[in-house]
């Protein structure tokens, strides 16, 4: 997706407070789906060829099994979704959400799901196998940082046409619904706002957030706002304190859509127009002013989670030695950079609003 600046910081001039948003004493397990992170083996049968060729399409009839010790056949809906990977020029196998359209078996693993986002190859030479490894890796190193991020499970994907002729084998990952990812943190979903202020973000939770993506290079978020008509924010959701109503501030931005980052290095990818960067390889940092303290501890914490980031690769066998070993490079200047006060001094100088 394109990153749409607009009143991101429109609203920088209110001031933040301190505060800390509170673990669960309990927190929930995940739903089996995402319980593990052993790579599933799936055959998707469908109408995929007209589905490829027309990304406006309806949802479509179609059928999802579960190969392996635990077979399993349920009937679906196919429809395409995303911006940029819906378009055929960029992608011509598109992005799928996945709806199940009949009660599941108690011991189905994908009990508890009702729709599924599935982040597809998009293209079928072998490197666009790499790019969305990486970008599963991706959530995975957020992951690594906190519980208040999407989880992602791995599958390997026979996609068959609706007259049982085969397509592709391709890889794919089902990303974990974000009502899923606020009940296992006892919190829950902001929905129909599109735009907050900054003293509603939770600053850690931000000043992280920001950091990490300019870890990975990623341009293309706004945690304050969403595009026109959507839910805030771009590329991002927000989770709020569970209350019997509604959620409560602070909120916590929970990001996702890493395929434009200079992590994952896409083809497609390119900078928005509104950032003057060369390509998407040039990091620059998007937190805001206000959370600069917060911003120097992100930084700190992200140095200390060093080993336990890299070592998400070692969890990625499927990832080739080339793309593993420019990802972990990448990263690695990272590091560097922010192993001294200088460097993360010299990270958020680009911050954007006011200090306070």
């Amino acid at each position: 997706m394109r990153l749409v600046l607009g009143a991101v910081v429109a609203v920088a001039a209110f001031s933040t407070l301190s505060w800390a948003a509170p673990a669960p004493d309990r927190p929930e397990p995940p739903t089996p789906l995402f319980a593990s992170n052993d790579v599933l083996r799936l055959t998707i049968k469908g109408p995929m060829g007209r589905m490829s060729r027309d990304a406006d399409a309806k949802p479509v009839p179609g059928v999802l099994t579960v190969n392996g010790s635990a077979p399993e056949t349920l009937p679906i809906e196919l429809s395409t979704r995303g911006i940029t990977r819906r378009r055929t020029d960029i992608c011509p196998f598109p992005p799928l959400s996945v709806d199940f359209t009949e009660k599941k078996p108690a011991n189905s693993i994908f009990k508890g799901q009702n729709n599924l986002k599935l982040v597809t190859h998009c293209r079928n030479p072998e490197n666009f196998q790499q790019f969305l490894l990486l970008e599963y890796a991706a959530y995975r190193l957020y992951n690594a940082l906190t519980p208040d991020s999407f989880r992602a499970r791995l599958a390997m994907i026979d996609y068959v046409g609706d007259d049982g002729r085969a397509i592709t084998t391709r890889y794919g990952f089902f990303l974990e619904d974000i009502d899923d990812a606020a009940r296992r943190n006892e919190q829950r979903r902001l929905r129909d706002v599109n735009k907050i202020l900054i003293r509603q973000l939770e600053p850690a939770a931000s000043a992280r957030f920001a950091m990490f993506e300019y870890m990975i290079g990623n341009l293309d978020w706004a945690m304050q706002a969403g595009p026109a008509g959507e839910d805030c924010c771009h590329n991002a959701r927000l989770l709020g304190v569970r209350t019997a109503a509604a959620p409560t501030e602070p909120f916590i931005p929970v990001p996702y859509d890493f395929d434009f980052s200079g992590f994952v290095n896409a083809p497609y990818a390119q900078p928005p127009p509104v950032v003057k960067v060369a390509n998407v390889r040039v990091r620059r940092y998007r937190g805001l002013c206000i959370h600069d303290e917060q911003a120097k501890a992100a930084a700190a914490d992200l140095l200390a989670h060093r080993a336990a980031l890299l070592a998400v690769f070692d969890e990625i066998p499927q990832l080739d030695r080339t793309p593993r070993q420019r990802a972990t490079n990448y990263l690695g200047e990272f590091f560097d950079q922010v192993g001294s006060p200088a460097g993360v001094a010299e990270i958020i100088k680009t911050c954007l609003g006011p200090k306070e």
